[in-house]
């Protein structure tokens, strides 16, 4: 259930019974203040203006029109035209009870799209870094709410895993193969063999030369430069699937859509755009000029989908797959999640594509740029010899932080469970501390406070959904049997109305494409849980049993809704913490 949708249709109804045009929108949102309601219709001010007409007395109209049944027990005018609802404890009641036996906790299927994002796509020819996890995890928080909300999700992993320095990669593998060395225990570090490839190419001119010839017979596709580099690629993608599993993200070997996979399409992109007259030489290379992103002095943007020696580069292999991803894959949206530093090459190709035709007008393209993790000292996050940070290594130490720190905390916990729960913690910590900061903002990775109990972190919002777990187990009585709510306190309805909100919460972090808004969300409904919690009693012996089952209902919702936020943002839970 969306509330914010349905009193938004509810008033803007009654505005036009009250003689409002159509155009004029209710704005609808929830009160800020206390004492305010619990939405605010907004609409009479802009109405009013443009009618020429008192403010108030239009909201009073409004009002007037306005039929909500028992979803409201009170409408107020305030200020200049507010107007303020307050839901009825009793609408909320039996929409909680209702929430409760749904499996989707009464948040409704969307009208289904077809979806395509584009996430992660680290480069084969090394390992995967902390610049990787922003992309990686974003992105499949995106992907995970979309599934839910019932849209088709196609996952896009455009791996960079051709080029130019596959020749040198491959004449290395070949050539400690040739030794008997496995391929896979060559390939062990992928960060050692890059550097030891780079070397030999540096200081062997006779290897350099074969890595040359390489490259050449790769693009000619010879079949046993060809079979290396498709062993080269399935051990690379090894190392990032191990850690996407680490990560507890949903890409895949299916997923997989690397550069070389538009390989075959790049020429009939580049005549393609010569035909329309668009691509044309200059300097020996073939170039688009794009007057709709020229420059303050009305310079066109260059660009370069051709070199002059005739090699491809990445806008043309980016034209390349969107024109699959619209005219194959069918989409209706493309997101990327890709950093900031592409905006403009991303503007690019989105204004070349729909240009050329390759994209459809309906189609909407969407570049979801993201800051940078910092270090403590306020740069990009570095090892202390000012190299870069390889993901495997920072998740292995996230989860042996979380290890100590449960050790401390919970002795009591066996061997098996306090694996289970520092991988948890530990995993969830990192993956959380990125998710909730804004995803345009650069952050500073701390340690301390994303392992903290407190505050808004994973760790806290684990440790409110393992606390009602213990509830429950305190209790005993049968989860399944909980089928009624009766909102009574001031606390129970402020819980509830949050709980209602799952739905409107879950369709912005979708449209706008925002993890971060249902972090916050999750923090504020497990705050709110604890202090319902301390405000009204649930297992003290002089409760009634209905006001018992009644607080059990809202504790469970309330649980049922932190486990899928969490599993939306690719997070675990506990039963026991």
């Amino acid at each position: 259930m969306n509330i914010r949708e349905l009193l938004n249709h509810k008033v803007h109804q009654a505005m036009q019974a009250a003689g409002i045009p159509a155009e004029f929108g209710a704005h609808l949102a929830p009160a800020k203040k206390a004492g305010f309601g619990d939405y605010q219709a907004n609409g009479a001010m802009a109405a009013a203006k443009a009618m020429k007409t008192n403010p108030r007395e239009l909201a009073q109209k409004i009002v007037e029109q306005l039929d909500l049944g028992d979803i409201a027990d009170k409408l107020e005018i305030a200020g200049p035209g507010f107007i303020n609802i307050h839901l009825g404890n009793a609408w909320l009641s039996d929409a909680l009870a209702r929430a409760l036996t749904d499996s989707r906790l009464g948040v409704a299927c969307e009208t289904p799209q077809t979806i395509v994002v584009d996430y992660s796509s680290p480069n084969l020819a090394k390992e995967m870094h902390v610049g990787h996890l922003r992309s990686t995890i974003i992105g499949d928080a995106l992907v995970r709410t979309l599934e839910f909300q019932g849209h088709t999700v196609i996952r896009q992993n455009h791996v960079g895993d051709w080029g130019t320095q596959f020749g040198m990669l491959i004449a290395e593998l070949e050539e400690q193969m040739q030794t008997n060395t496995e391929a896979e225990f060559a390939l062990k570090d992928l960060e050692v063999f890059y550097q030891q490839s780079k070397q030999h190419f540096d200081e062997d001119e006779a290897f350099a030369n074969r890595a040359r010839d390489y490259v050449v017979k790769l693009q000619s596709g010879d079949e046993r430069i060809l079979a290396l580099w498709e062993k080269f690629k399935q051990v690379s993608l090894q190392h990032s699937e191990e850690i996407y599993e680490q990560l507890n993200v949903t890409l895949d070997a299916d997923s997989v859509r690397g550069e070389s996979a538009y390989n075959d399409d790049l020429p009939g992109v580049v005549t393609e755009l010569q035909q329309q007259g668009l691509a044309v030489e200059d300097q020996g290379a073939q170039v688009v000029f794009l007057e709709e992103l020229a420059d303050k002095e009305g310079n066109p943007s260059p660009v370069i989908i051709q070199k002059q020696g005739g090699g491809y580069l990445y806008a043309t292999s980016d034209l390349a797959a969107l024109r699959y991803r619209a005219g194959t894959l069918n989409a209706d949206r493309v997101l990327y999640f890709i950093d900031a530093r592409q905006s403009l090459h991303m503007k690019q190709v989105f204004t070349l594509a729909k240009k050329a035709g390759f994209v459809g007008d309906a189609i909407s393209l969407e570049h979801h740029a993201f800051g940078t993790m910092m270090g403590s000292d306020g740069k990009p996050f570095k090892t202390r010899s000012g190299g870069t940070v390889k993901l495997a290594e920072l998740l292995d130490e996230a989860v042996e932080r979380a290890a100590s720190l449960i050790a401390s905390k919970d002795p009591d916990l066996s061997e098996a469970e306090r694996t289970e729960v520092s991988r948890k913690v530990g995993i969830g910590a990192v993956k959380y501390a990125d998710l909730s900061k804004t995803r345009t903002n650069d952050y500073i990775f701390n340690w301390d406070s994303m392992l903290s109990f407190e505050g808004n972190t994973a760790p806290y919002l684990q440790y409110a959904y393992a606390r009602i777990q213990s509830i429950f187990r305190k209790a005993g009585i049968d989860k399944n049997s909980l089928n009624t709510v009766a909102i009574e306190a001031e606390e129970e309805k402020a819980l509830a109305l949050k709980l209602l909100q799952f739905e409107e919460t879950l369709s912005q972090v979708a449209r706008e494409a925002y993890p971060h808004m249902l972090c916050n969300y999750l923090y504020d409904l497990a705050s709110l849980f604890m202090r319902f919690y301390e405000a009204c009693p649930i297992l003290k012996d002089d409760v009634t049993e209905a006001t018992r089952n009644s607080r059990l209902a809202i504790a469970q919702t309330t649980a049922q809704t932190l486990h899928t936020g969490l599993d939306l943002l690719g997070i675990e839970t506990m039963e026991k913490m």
